[in-house]
Parts: C-alpha cells; structure tokens; sequence
C-alpha cells in the first residue's frame, strides 16, 4: 500500500521560508524571504489536509485549485503543479509574493481553524511558479492560428496584463496602452521590491511580448491618443486603467512643502532602485534619508511607504492610524515586518493639521473607538483636551485612491460611472454601456487587491472571446 503523503499536519509544524534578519533586510530593498528548498516545499505542502470543501480555494477571488497542487507537490510532481496553478492564475508568481494569503486563502485554512498552523500555501505557490521559470516551463503564449480581431487595452496593470494574456492563447491581436514608460502598473512603481522584486514583473512583460502582445508606453488616453481613435482600431476595448488619483487631507496646514503623496514617494523610490534619474528623490523632496517621517494611514500603501522609509536612511518613522490594530486594513504580516525594522506605530491618533511652511509637525487627535456604524466597524472619535504635535520633516499621505474623471478626460460623456466614479460594468462579462468596451479591475471595484484585478481581466478576456465566437456563428448562418 503507498505511503499517504498528505495530511501531515499533525506531526508536522508549519514553517514560513527563512526570513532575512530585520537589521540585514533593511538595507536594501530585496524580497526578505528566502525560496523554500524542495524538501522543505513538498514538506510544508503534505500538511494540506485534502478538504472535502477547501475554504481555501472558496476564498481565494481566482478559487485556484490550491489542495491538487499542494498534494502534488508534496508528490515531488513539480511540473503538473505548475500546469494546475497557472490554469487558474495568470501570474501566480506575483500573487504567492503580494497576496494577503493571511485574509484569504491561508486565512481560511481548515487545519488553521483547528489549531495546527495554515498551510504556507503562498510561499509554495511562489516556489512553484519560480521553479517553473528555472526549469524552462513558463513559455510565451503559441496560439495554434493567428485571428483577424484586435483588442485594445487601456492599463498596464494586473487586471490588463492578464486580458492580454488570455487574449493571446486563442490568437487575438492585442495592444496594451500605457501612461507610463514601463509596463506592470503597480506591480512595478507601486509596490517596493523587497515585497515584490522587479525582474520577476519584467519576466512576464518579456514573456507576454514574446508571445505576441504590443505595447504602446509613453502613451496617455486623452492626450497622446484619443478614446475613439482606440475603439476604431480594435474591435474591442478593454479599459483596465487602475484607480491613481489619491484621496487627500482637508486640513489647516495641508500645504505644507514635505507633505506628500504615497504614490509619488514610492514611485520615487522604485524608479530610483531601478537605475533612473529621478531629480524629486536626489533634491530630497521624495527621499526619508535622515529625516523624521510620519506616514498617516494603516493600509498596504502605508505599510510599504513606512518600510520603504526605513531603507532609505530615516531618522524615525511612525504611523498614524485612526483605529486601533485589530480594526487596521492593511496585512498583520506586513505590520509585524515593519514592527521588526522599527517602525513605530501610533495607534487611534489623527492628523488635525500641519506646522510650518515647511512642514514641522502633524497636529494630531488622539481617539477612541465608539459606536459601530452601518457596516458594523466601530467609528473612531476624538478625545477632547488629548492633542499633542508629532515632529516630522516628511509627512507621506497613504489615504487611498479614487478613480480619475474617465469620461471628462477622455471626452467620453456615454461612459457611464457609478456616483463613487468608478466605471460601471457587468459584474459577469465586464462589459460597459458602451457597445465593445469592458472595464476590470481597480476602476471598477475601487482601489482592490492584485488578485482581483487577474481575475476581473481573465473573465473579461472569456466574455471578449465568446463574444467574436458568437460573431463566427452568425457569419456563417
């Protein structure tokens, strides 16, 4: 009879990849866990218990078939792994590094629940898919024939990247547009490369090239290209533009020069890390270097705005955050990482305001938490008499985005947007108003996760293709 390879959960302790030491890692801006060796992946994977119902894929916003290539890895069947992961998962790479698999998948984890540890299912999603590029199994798309029809898509972000790819298996044309120099969105100036590492994002773009994917950089809607000039190109359009517009502060003081946006200080930094030429960050504006740093928020955004901080050289950085922990937005992992490389957080305090032209201080509210509101979360409430100045020479503002005024700026009145802005679109077909255009990700949902952006493009891409399926048929009829 074959041994069980799965199920090990009980004999076998979970066990994260090695992470670097807290005083190493914040000098440079590299991943800061290791890869898991092949016996430590095929280990960790024998703890899935098999599920008759896994939560785990019922959670994840891709439902990835998460337990067959767990078991199969714990078999040491490396490459069927890889085939069952990206099946479901276009850059399954990147969602193993970014994901908040401790919200989703991991969060959900049935033996979790029991008392023995989740199973590390991203870092064995990571070590899959890295695995899978070293051996040569990662290759760009081969459609079996070229078709007539292009697509046009806006955004090179997660939720395009992932349309394009899907576009291009059945042989589509496809042109990306993007604002930006480089393809990647977020993943490659928003997000820090010690979370996610530049090259991995650069791979897929090359690969996504390779297999026939155009893209136009340097090339803004609206302004280097019109809207309707894209849709008279291509027989549909995918809008995928994100969500960059940042929510602001409305305070005495908010003007204040070294009070900054989270995207501008990260895009800095990230360009910077990537060999160019940034004058913001070499005068000092976009640069933590020496300095005292408050960074007002508790999302992702500002968990990597204070540890980027930290890697720059600052004299102190701290957090302020309306709410207490248990109620803060961002991943608890990434507030415990940056608890580990000295960021301080200061927990129920509000920013009232600003000192000095250049700014000096936050005014800050010290609240408490009250009654629950509608959805339940218990709204925070000033302390009266409890207000004190925080000293800062750099404040970063991690508030969150809005999206930009799509129909203004691309003159395109009939595009209809929901009263937040964001675009609406079918929530099955992503398909707008507006005969052949289709919105994913961020600028329909609101600023979101990577994850959900993958799967809002790939559904996209079901409808788009279906739809010129469709168009075959009654041609031929």
């Amino acid at each position: 009879m074959a041994k069980q390879p799965m199920l090990k959960f009980v004999n076998i302790e979970r066990d994260m990849p090695e992470k670097r030491p807290p005083d190493l890692r914040s000098r440079d801006f590299d991943e800061i866990y290791a890869e898991f060796a092949d016996a430590k992946a095929a280990e960790q994977s024998s703890r899935c218990s098999q599920c008759g119902v896994p939560y785990c894929q019922s959670h994840c916003p891709l439902h990835n078939n998460i337990p067959d290539w767990l078991r199969l890895t714990a078999e040491g069947r490396l490459r069927e792994a890889y085939e069952v992961s990206q099946a479901t998962n276009t850059f399954p790479e990147i969602c193993g590094r970014i994901c908040p698999q401790d919200r989703l998948c991991e969060g959900n984890c049935v033996i979790e629940q029991s008392g023995h540890g989740t199973v590390t299912i991203g870092s064995v999603e990571k070590y899959i898919t890295d695995t899978a590029w070293e051996e040569g199994w990662v290759t760009p798309a081969a459609p079996r024939q070229e078709r007539s029809e292009s697509v046009g898509i806006i955004g090179a972000g997660p939720g395009g990247l992932a349309a394009a790819d899907m576009l291009r298996q059945q042989g589509i044309q496809v042109t990306v547009y993007d604002r930006y120099d480089r393809a990647g969105g977020l993943l490659t100036y928003g997000i820090p490369g010690f979370k996610l590492e530049k090259d991995v994002v650069m791979r897929r773009i090359d690969q996504l090239e390779q297999g026939g994917v155009t893209f136009r950089l340097d090339c803004n809607v609206g302004e280097d290209i019109g809207f309707d000039e894209i849709r008279e190109a291509h027989d549909a359009v995918v809008i995928a533009t994100g969500v960059y517009k940042s929510r602001d502060l409305q305070a005495p003081g908010i003007g204040a020069q070294g009070i900054v946006r989270a995207l501008d200080y990260l895009t800095a930094s990230n360009r910077q890390n990537m060999g160019d030429t940034v004058p913001e960050y070499e005068s000092g504006e976009l640069n933590a270097k020496g300095k005292r740093v408050v960074v007002i928020g508790g999302g992702d955004t500002a968990m990597d705005c204070v540890r980027t901080a930290i890697r720059q050289g600052a004299e102190s950085v701290r957090c302020l955050y309306r709410r207490d922990r248990a109620n803060m937005p961002g991943s608890q992992r990434e507030v415990a990482n940056a608890e580990e490389e000295g960021v301080e957080f200061v927990w129920l305090s509000a920013p009232k305001g600003f000192t000095g032209d250049t700014v000096e201080g936050v005014m800050v509210s010290r609240m408490r938490l009250g009654a629950p509101d509608a959805t339940g979360r218990q709204m925070p409430e000033v302390i009266e008499g409890a207000d004190y100045v925080e000293e800062a020479d750099l404040v970063i503002k991690a508030l969150g985005f809005e999206p930009e005024d799509l129909p203004t700026l691309w003159s395109q009145p009939e595009l209809e947007v929901t009263r937040w802005g964001t675009v609406k679109a079918d929530f099955r077909t992503h398909q707008t108003a507006m005969p052949g255009v289709y919105a994913v990700g961020d600028i329909v949902r609101g600023a979101s996760l990577v994850v959900w952006a993958i799967r809002d493009g790939r559904e996209a891409a079901d409808a788009i293709i279906a739809e010129f399926a469709s168009r075959e048929v009654v041609a031929a009829e």
